[in-house]
């Protein structure tokens, strides 16, 4: 079992960036790849990017060229930067952690963004 602790969010203004970091513990060997999802108020959790233990990312088409996913495989920390930060950037980010699909996950820290 993984436990995952998320910190960083909080309330910006439109253009502004964000740190987001996730600290996973437990049985964390089964990690191999890191992930951060988010949920609007009445929408569907969505992807939002992935890294692999050897570093290889993915990200949403959304996000792409805006967030930044990295981990720290010493600490068990993944982190999301957020730079360009828009109004439908809103919603909980959640953590997502797994041997290859997500199965662990964090409760979720709120980022909202202000015109």
């Amino acid at each position: 079992q993984v436990q995952l602790v998320e910190s960083g969010g909080g309330l910006v203004q439109a253009g502004g960036s964000l740190r987001l970091s996730c600290a996973a513990s437990g049985s964390i060997f089964s990690i191999a790849n890191l992930g951060w999802y988010r949920q609007a108020p009445g929408q569907q959790r969505e992807f939002v990017a992935s890294i692999t233990r050897g570093g290889s990312t993915n990200y949403a088409d959304a996000v792409k060229g805006r967030f930044t996913i990295s981990r720290d495989n010493a600490k068990n920390t993944v982190y999301l930067q957020m730079n360009s930060l828009k109004p439908e950037d809103t919603a909980v980010y959640l953590c997502a952690a797994g041997p290859g699909r997500f199965n662990s996950w964090g409760q979720g820290t709120q980022v909202t963004i202000s015109l």
